[in-house]
């Protein structure tokens, strides 16, 4: 391996890493994570867990087409990036006066930004969003949200385009395919097979030290069971909530109104009826104890679930006692992605009762794998998203809430789409699988208003300038890896510099998201 593909040993990285995390196997990674557990669990005993923070895992499945999200749109007589978008998108290519555009600091008294410095010199481009997703551009330009640029998934960095076509860098396992990129993505160890979630070896680190009081699960899901949320050793399981509320027995009506006298709310009651007394005798059983040691456990678990579900009722409770109308701020987002995130809302608001200091969620929406009919289906796509991240953010900044500095939103997606069409009808075409992409973050802490990453060249093939992976498609390679997007995210949530190195242990390889200039990651406010 050349010497600047190297791995470097950097001032933080201190014994720990070195001994636990420098096996990247299962073992290794297992023992590493073991270990700081211990050392977590025990820095937390007698202490007070901290204020509350919540990430949100917004997953986009099926390969998000983030060119025509995050689009170019200056005059591309003197604008490089315009230029190269109108060559290479044909059909799919937006209308550069349709889109909304960013106020990306250029100058002085702001910061300028140093998004375009690695391609594009001291040249800055003219960026806006897809004429459908208005919201993301005022967002933007309000300083409540970002856009992380040409990150994906590496394994090591590929610094050009000749080192992927001679295979001189080892790269992510099974490149372009839906299911691997999606767990590569999740767990961001993109050259061994899927273990675990970044997500679940977070709060399995985190737990003890922020959770002691918890009445519910660290890691909550909207949309099933995930790769994100899978911890090493079952320390931390998923728990999952539909958008409408927990996910209750069945044969009891609908958070149990047919059982309890109030429904939801176990304190009130069993009714006078056979469904009332089916449920007591039901869950007066779960509460005995068994010889039997799986009889035992089964009850157990029974009861540890249902003990969560009565923990999250109350958390709904109490989110409506707040005075949050969350219906009329969710009224422009009635969509599977708005119910999702209003749901995340109702458990934010209601965060007492679940006892958690730490939360980790996770929500996804599917329909991004577009082939076919791209320009109508991606317009679909981004107005949903565009619409729910915006009531979301609305219903966090409620005076009677008042939790926006308190929660990341974060998305993530297979991966990019390719840049040239798959055809030349623009109303039934679409684009295939590709890699590099841009993300969104969202929240009280990131540093809005700015491009965070590297602006890509949009050149395909081997046009000098270009970092199309192959062929001539524009698949771009990754400026920034999902390790070190992700890293950040870690740090802002409470993982100490060990506790990072274990949680993602191929980001030595990589410059330093939290201290290095050149990797232009600081998207978070210290």
């Amino acid at each position: 391996m050349k010497q600047h593909q190297k791995e470097e040993l950097r001032s933080r990285r201190d014994f720990l890493r070195q001994s636990a995390c420098a096996s990247l196997g299962v073992t290794g990674l297992v023992n590493a994570l073991a270990q700081m557990r211990l050392i977590t669990a025990s820095m937390a005993a007698g202490e007070a867990g901290g204020n509350y923070k919540a990430i949100v895992c917004l997953f986009l499945g099926g390969g998000n087409d983030a060119n025509n999200m995050l689009v170019p749109m200056g005059d591309p007589t003197s604008e490089e990036a315009r230029a190269d978008y109108e060559t290479a998108r044909g059909v799919l290519a937006l209308d550069r006066t349709a889109l909304h555009a960013l106020n990306i600091p250029t100058a002085a008294p702001a910061t300028p930004s140093k998004a375009f410095e690695k391609h594009y010199g001291s040249s800055f481009q003219s960026l806006g969003v897809h004429p459908d997703a208005q919201p993301l551009a005022d967002m933007f330009n309000s300083g409540d949200l970002a856009f992380i640029s040409n990150v994906g998934t590496l394994a090591y960095p590929v610094p050009t385009r000749d080192d992927y076509v001679n295979k001189t860098v080892p790269l992510p396992e099974q490149l372009f395919s839906h299911s691997n990129q999606q767990t590569q993505w999740q767990s961001s160890i993109a050259d061994k097979p899927f273990t675990s979630g970044w997500g679940g070896r977070v709060a399995e680190l985190l737990n003890a030290s922020y959770n002691s009081g918890g009445n519910v699960s660290m890691s909550i899901s909207l949309d099933g069971i995930n790769s994100f949320q899978v911890g090493t050793a079952g320390g931390v399981s998923q728990y999952v909530v539909n958008p409408s509320g927990t996910v209750s027995l069945e044969g009891f009506g609908t958070n149990y109104s047919s059982a309890y006298n109030t429904a939801g709310d176990p304190s009130s009651g069993y009714k006078d009826s056979n469904t009332g007394r089916r449920l007591k005798a039901y869950e007066d059983i779960m509460k005995l104890t068994h010889e039997n040691l799986l009889e035992d456990q089964y009850n157990k678990i029974v009861q540890r679930a249902r003990d969560a579900e009565g923990a999250v009722g109350a958390g709904i409770t109490a989110a409506a006692a707040t005075g949050v109308d969350f219906d009329t701020h969710f009224l422009n987002a009635q969509t599977k992605l708005g119910d999702q995130l209003k749901m995340v809302s109702k458990l934010i608001a209601g965060c007492t009762p679940l006892g958690n200091n730490r939360q980790v969620f996770f929500v996804q929406v599917g329909g991004y794998d577009t082939h076919q009919s791209m320009l109508s289906d991606h317009s679909d796509l981004m107005d949903e998203l565009s619409q729910a991240l915006l009531a979301f953010r609305n219903t966090l900044k409620d005076p009677l809430l008042n939790s926006f500095d308190d929660v990341v939103t974060f998305t993530a997606s297979d991966f990019a789409r390719t840049l040239t069409p798959n055809g030349e009808n623009a109303a039934t075409d679409g684009s295939d699988h590709a890699w590099g992409s841009h993300a969104i973050v969202m929240g009280g802490p990131v540093k809005g208003g700015d491009i965070y990453g590297h602006y890509p060249p949009l050149k395909t093939g081997n046009t000098p300038g270009s970092i199309d992976s192959h062929s001539s498609r524009g698949r771009l390679i990754p400026d920034t890896s999902v390790d070190q997007y992700s890293a950040v995210l870690a740090d802002w949530f409470g993982a100490d510099s060990n506790s990072i190195d274990a949680i993602f242990p191929n980001l030595q390889r990589f410059d330093d998201p939290l201290n290095s200039s050149t990797a232009n990651m600081q998207f978070i406010a210290p």
